[in-house]
């Protein structure tokens, strides 16, 4: 597995490493590019992190000039306790806009929805973002490529929301999908492993003993993605960090 790994110990520890090298790493895009891209994930530990953002570096660099997108997000309003939009915008955006400082907020580009027409959301959304994010002219059907994508990992090995035995998983043309889970019967939005792997920067966060179990999977199992759809997620051109506490790291490495 060619990747980084980073063990702290413990999720607060975890928090703050993502945060130290989420930092670094938009004030690299921003030196280079002028922007830094971001695909933003759900979950309790990434929720850690957004809120030390808040608390700690809005001043830091010119939020600005970043561009914040969803991985993957439910079909339900954006004011929904089950919203990843509606979480990020509660644990950040909200703080970020009180400040009333435009260096301090960031641009948002969330999910279109609720949607009775899912397929076509994730057509709105896949269109927002290559006009966020313009390919080379001659070559349109090119990939965009983000510059971090931020993810979780699912107790079955799901990651944004490619899950096992689903139909987005095997997505090679559409850079997002509506997906239909059957567990939870109804569709959730997810950029696919096409977009994903084309970041310049890719980093799971996973925390807990009850995540070790897929971690050991994803990195350990036989190569099936149909099961363990987190085996999709390696960049063809970049680079791919997992932010680990101690308790989700399995005994073999």
């Amino acid at each position: 597995m060619n990747s980084q790994i980073i063990v702290k110990p413990n999720v607060n520890e975890v928090a703050i490493a993502v945060c130290n090298w989420l930092i670094e790493s938009i004030e690299s895009a921003i030196e280079q590019r002028g922007t830094c891209s971001i695909a933003l994930s759900g979950g309790s530990t990434p929720r850690r992190l957004y809120e030390r953002i808040a608390d700690q570096e809005l001043e830091r660099l010119n939020w600005a000039r970043v561009n914040l997108f969803w991985g993957d997000e439910r079909n339900v309003p954006h004011d929904h306790q089950e919203s990843n939009y509606g979480m990020v915008r509660n644990a950040w955006l909200d703080r970020a806009e009180s400040t009333q400082q435009p260096h301090s907020i960031p641009q948002v580009y969330p999910v279109p929805v609720p949607s009775n027409a899912p397929d076509h959301a994730a057509f709105e959304y896949t269109q927002t973002i290559r006009r966020v994010l313009p390919v080379d002219p001659t070559d349109p059907p090119a990939t965009p490529t983000i510059d971090i994508v931020l993810l979780g990992l699912g107790d079955d090995a799901h990651t944004a929301s490619l899950f096992p035995e689903t139909n987005a998983i095997h997505e090679t043309n559409d850079l997002v999908v509506a997906n239909f889970v059957p567990k939870f019967g109804t569709y959730r939005l997810t950029m696919t492993a096409r977009l994903i792997n084309q970041a310049r920067k890719v980093a799971f966060l996973v925390c807990g003993a009850s995540k070790q179990p897929a971690i050991d999977l994803v990195w350990h199992g036989p190569r099936d993605p149909n099961l363990y759809p987190a085996q999709l997620i390696q960049p063809t051109q970049g680079e791919l960090y997992w932010f680990l506490d101690s308790a989700a790291l399995p005994e073999r490495r």
